[in-house]
């Protein structure tokens, strides 16, 4: 299989809270300020709108299954507004968006909108959702066939960006010709990047994506090169066979990052990608660039604003070591 080549510059992104302590205004400006001015490409916004008392489903980013949020949380889509109107140059990335939660047409002008007055900044991460009891409480389509109709408001999304007036006809959903503009700013359209590594994941990201955005680096989800490798073949793989070019996705992976300096140990006794000093944590990002990863996403948040800040800054030597691979 065709390994895609690296050696463009490496992009970084960040988490942005949507919950907690640092969920303020004045926290939200000084983080998403502070990254933008230490030369992070991207901030990364995750989605949640409601929080059933209680939840049997399973988590799948913690080792023990349980969530880790208590219930409150601020909703995707107006956060990136306002993060938007507080920068200039980051990328505001849903990531990722529970495409099923939200009706389609609505989802697809708000995001539009968003992109229009950020002049273009919009990346569009999906994902199908975990949460059975958030889908009910929402009165979502069935979380049984939420990934059919991820696949299906995703095309909704992209005709309502590339066609006026617009039309369309599914299994879920349908409507007859109109017009919704103002169109994205960016064209065809924003971006869209697919979350998660399961294989409909992957077959949804080479079909109706502009790229890939697993979550690795993390206990429950290692996803180490080895492992990323072989997904990334396989992505690829589909990606020709529905006639695209493979070079055209980009990888974008998710990972923690841990205090500089202070290793952190897998169940084997390796020491997790990401961790340690500042050149072992920058030989690691060399790994996964060799790979055709173009842009890694980093967590700082904590519950204080200045130590967020602080982690921050203290990876900002790592963004100047490794801006060109």
């Amino acid at each position: 299989m065709r390994r895609i080549a690296y050696g463009v510059a490496m992009r970084y992104g960040f988490y942005l809270p949507t919950r907690g302590q640092t969920a303020t205004p004045e926290a939200l400006e000084a983080l998403v300020q502070r990254g933008e001015a230490l030369g992070f490409a991207s901030v990364m916004i995750a989605d949640h709108l409601v929080f059933p008392v209680t939840i049997k489903s399973k988590y799948p980013y913690t080792v023990s299954g349980a969530f880790p949020g208590q219930g409150d949380v601020l909703d995707q889509l107006s956060l990136m507004a306002f993060a938007a109107a507080k920068t200039s140059r980051l990328r505001l990335v849903s990531s990722v968006m529970i495409v099923p939660y939200r009706n389609p047409v609505l989802t697809a002008k708000a995001l539009a909108t968003i992109d229009v007055l950020s002049k273009g900044r919009v990346t569009v991460g999906v994902g199908v959702g975990w949460m059975r009891e958030e889908f009910e409480a929402l009165g979502a389509p069935d979380f049984d066939r939420r990934g059919a109709v991820t696949d299906e408001y995703l095309r909704i999304f992209k005709t309502l960006w590339t066609e006026s007036p617009a039309s369309f006809t599914g299994r879920f959903y349908r409507f007859d010709a109109l017009r919704c503009q103002p169109q994205p700013v960016q064209k065809p359209h924003p971006p869209i990047w697919v979350g998660g590594h399961s294989k409909p994941a992957l077959r949804r990201a080479a079909q109706l994506g502009d790229g890939w955005h697993p979550v690795g680096a993390n206990p429950a989800v290692p996803l180490p090169p080895a492992e990323l490798r072989a997904l990334l073949d396989e992505l690829y793989r589909l990606a020709e066979a529905h006639g695209r070019d493979p070079k055209s996705l980009t990888i974008s992976y998710k990972a923690p990052v841990y205090d500089l300096g202070e290793p952190v140990l897998g169940p084997g006794g390796q020491r997790r990608p990401f961790s340690g000093g500042a050149a072992q944590v920058a030989d690691d990002i060399a790994t996964f660039a060799r790979l055709g990863v173009s842009e890694i996403v980093f967590d700082f948040r904590t519950e204080s604003l200045t130590e967020s800040l602080e982690r921050m800054e203290r990876f900002g030597p790592v963004i100047r070591q490794t801006a060109s691979l």
